[in-house]
């Protein structure tokens, strides 16, 4: 176990879970909520790209409050103009609007590729655990970049590639209907680097399940590299499957790691509560 002292000398106690992902955090909630801690946890959320609060048993404004000691909160608000967490669930009476497009969730991807500015980070809590599977895993794209070779490095950077949520739709609906794959594309389709090159001289890859082509490669060469590319990261040296607790509050790094909600039963009533960091960097 690692401590590290803060200004105010209140201790982040933390393991790490995995030697290049994964680090679980082992403070108070009267610690966290405190905010003193926050500066640590972002750097170490940076170096990690997955912090696991086991069964830390936040209440939504609790949740709400702790993101906002981590920097700005992605507010998602009520009708009446409260600030919220998002519900995660498959049940289309508690998620009405986005039951259908989380089957996509179940596939490698990075929030936020139809932006230029992709979230910070999520913070997922675990209300009702699925009755099997329904682990999420995550992959850190920053260490995946730098183990890869030099050479292989060399040849993929500078590479451009187009992403949109449309093609994350063939993932789990192999035969659409024209109309929902229009609907799909109107959500747009954006051209992102390859490789991330991100202010703080660090390098990350820019793939997942929205990813669809290399530009200036052939349909063949591009679907290779991008099968590639999601192969090597998620490997078993940079991934973490979590598995959830009633309680548990994971917090990942959305610009240097990918996820994905691992198979459960749909109708079992797996509920997450979702809060949101904003965005801080293009991935130009």
């Amino acid at each position: 176990m690692a401590i590290a002292m803060s200004r105010t000398e209140t201790p982040l106690a933390y393991e790490d879970i995995k030697p290049n992902i994964g680090t679980r955090i082992l403070n108070s909630k009267a610690e966290l909520l405190a905010g003193e801690l926050g500066p640590q946890i972002r750097e170490l959320l940076q170096d990690r790209g997955v912090l696991v609060f086991p069964k830390i048993g936040f209440t939504d404004e609790e949740q709400i409050a702790f993101t906002k000691t981590l920097g700005t909160f992605a507010a998602e608000m009520s009708s009446e103009g409260r600030e919220e967490v998002h519900k995660v669930t498959l049940d289309v009476k508690e998620n009405p609007q986005s039951a259908e497009y989380l089957k996509g969730s179940l596939y490698w991807h990075i929030d936020g590729t139809m932006n230029q500015v992709p979230i910070l980070a999520s913070l997922l809590s675990c209300k009702v655990p699925a009755t099997w599977g329904g682990n999420t895993g995550f992959a850190s794209t920053y260490a995946a970049y730098d183990a890869l070779p030099e050479e292989k490095k060399a040849a993929i950077d500078g590479l451009r590639v187009r992403h949109g949520a449309w093609a994350s739709l063939f993932f789990y609906e192999p035969e659409p209907s024209f109309a929902k794959l229009k609907g799909y594309q109107a959500i747009g389709d954006t051209e992102l680097p390859l490789v991330w090159k991100h202010a703080s001289g660090r390098k990350s890859l820019v793939i997942g399940c929205t990813a669809h082509t290399v530009l200036d490669y052939s349909p063949v060469e591009s679907a290779a590299l991008l099968v590639e590319m999601r192969d090597w990261a998620t490997g078993p040296a940079f991934t973490y499957s979590h598995e959830w607790s009633t309680g548990d509050l994971v917090i990942w790094d959305n610009t240097g790691t990918m996820h994905r909600a691992e198979a459960y039963d749909p109708a079992c009533g797996r509920m997450m509560h979702r809060t949101k960091l904003q965005g801080e960097e293009p991935f130009e």
